[in-house]
């Protein structure tokens, strides 16, 4: 809990660089599978470090700039 008593989670910190899979499709809203999915087709960036996948935190975001472009120009 913060100061004002609401829950927290990990992926609210701000000073994060790179998510996890889960934490990324946790803020886009969709599911673990979708995430995958989405990276694997070149949608969402990633990198791997070692054997863990990472996205950085503002590939999120850029990939849904990207839809709303894609979709305005629709």
């Amino acid at each position: 809990m913060d100061d004002h008593g609401t829950l927290t989670t990990p992926d609210d910190d701000a000073t994060l660089v790179l998510l996890t899979v889960e934490e990324a499709a946790r803020r886009l809203r969709i599911g673990r599978t979708t995430c995958f999915a989405l990276i694997r087709n070149g949608e969402l960036e990633s990198i791997d470090i070692g054997r863990l996948r990472r996205v950085p935190a503002d590939a999120p975001a850029e990939y849904l700039a990207r839809r709303r472009a894609a979709k305005r120009a629709a």
